[in-house]
């Protein structure tokens, strides 16, 4: 009778787990075909990124002739840019993102370092800001700081299903790393991708299934500390930057210049913009114009029409995200792809912000457009990922 019973047991369990769903089995997964990925998704970022490069080269074009002599500086820089990116895309899209979830503490611990070490000697001060760090390449540890906390985050709350109810096992772990990295970069100081960082893992957190009742504990810890980064700015850096946005043209000349160019910018594009390379504002008015203020040069030169055109592209990348999002076959690949998806449209709308001056401009580049080969590769690699995701999805 026991023997039956054992036996009829087995069958049941054996029965059950070929009718359970892949994600949620434990043990050795059965090997099955994967998808091709997400063809709209990869097209839409394709898109953004030629036009990013078209757009980077009809910005920089005097810029560059002023201080590089050559208006193809940035132009045939930003095309290895986006090989290589696109390169990080390709791999990512087939490399099994279960791995990352093991790699996930390792990746976190370099970041960290790399954060330190801008306070050092190889750390590159700019516009009175040390955002950069010289290892025989240029390196942006701000950048990678995003990803890395968006993995680090998802690794943890994947791997202890139920932790994201604990303050002491799920909510304070996650707090206490993204803190930790918010306030390297700050002190900077880049205030904006701070918040990013903080903005993404607590999206994360909160998507997966965080109490309400932590939430306001976290948004009075994240203002007490956005206050002790003011008041102990001695100098006055973080605060005039984040006051002159409430009136630029109180202070044209000085604290406002960029944002003032900026909406000159904008209000000269009108509805239909004065044409491709036609911008005036890049005429060394603007400065910088390929970089976080891009978007400016965009408005006046494709003007109001332009503008929407790109933000709708944006919109549906944004959709794809969350579509691959809601349909990955594991609880760390939903965590995972809801981070790079919340890093992505923060980023978007933080950018957009802060050109039409209804934010300080502390610093956020356009994701696949702004001029930079940090940004660049860290999106389309997070895009990658996104693909790979989608390829694991049940079909």
């Amino acid at each position: 009778m026991k023997r039956k019973i054992l036996a009829a047991a087995k069958r049941s369990v054996a029965a059950s787990e070929q009718q359970e769903p892949e994600r949620l089995r434990t043990g050795k997964r059965k090997a099955v075909p994967l998808k091709a990925g997400d063809f709209l998704l990869t097209a839409l970022v394709m898109v953004l990124v030629v036009f990013g490069v078209i757009m980077v080269f009809s910005a920089s074009y005097y810029y560059a002739i002023s201080e590089e002599g050559t208006p193809y500086y940035y132009l045939i820089r930003d095309i290895p840019y986006a090989v290589i990116g696109t390169a990080a895309m390709l791999f990512m899209a087939n490399f099994n993102y279960h791995h990352l979830q093991k790699a996930a503490l390792p990746v976190f611990g370099i970041i960290l370092i790399l954060l330190l070490l801008i306070f050092t000697p190889l750390g590159i001060t700019l516009n009175n800001a040390t955002r950069w760090l010289n290892l025989g390449i240029t390196v942006m540890p701000g950048e990678l700081a995003k990803p890395a906390c968006i993995l680090f985050t998802a690794a943890w709350l994947s791997s202890r299903r139920h932790s994201v109810r604990s303050l002491l096992h799920g909510i304070l772990p996650c707090v206490l790393a993204a803190g930790v990295v918010a306030v390297l970069v700050a002190m900077q100081p880049s205030t904006t991708t701070a918040i990013t960082i903080v903005i993404i893992v607590f999206g994360i957190m909160f998507i997966a299934g965080m109490s309400w009742k932590y939430i306001g504990g976290i948004f009075a810890l994240a203002a007490a500390a956005f206050s002790v980064l003011i008041l102990t700015d001695e100098e006055g850096y973080r605060l005039g930057r984040i006051t002159s946005f409430l009136d630029p043209f109180a202070d044209p000349q000085g604290s406002g210049y960029q944002v003032v160019q900026s909406l000159l910018a904008l209000g000269s594009g009108g509805l239909t913009g004065v044409g491709l390379g036609k911008s005036m504002q890049k005429t060394l008015y603007l400065p910088e114009p390929q970089n976080d203020f891009i978007l400016a040069i965009i408005g006046e030169e494709l003007g109001f029409i332009g503008l929407l055109i790109l933000l709708a592209v944006y919109l549906l990348l944004i959709w794809r995200c969350i579509h691959i999002a809601l349909n990955a076959p594991d609880r760390f690949g939903l965590l995972l792809a809801s981070g790079i998806t919340i890093m992505l449209g923060v980023q978007v709308i933080l950018n957009v912000m802060i050109v039409t001056s209804l934010m300080p401009p502390t610093g956020i580049s356009l994701p696949f457009v702004s001029w930079g080969g940090n940004s660049l590769f860290v999106f389309m690699g997070s895009m990658g990922v996104m693909l790979n995701v989608s390829r694991h999805s049940a079909r």
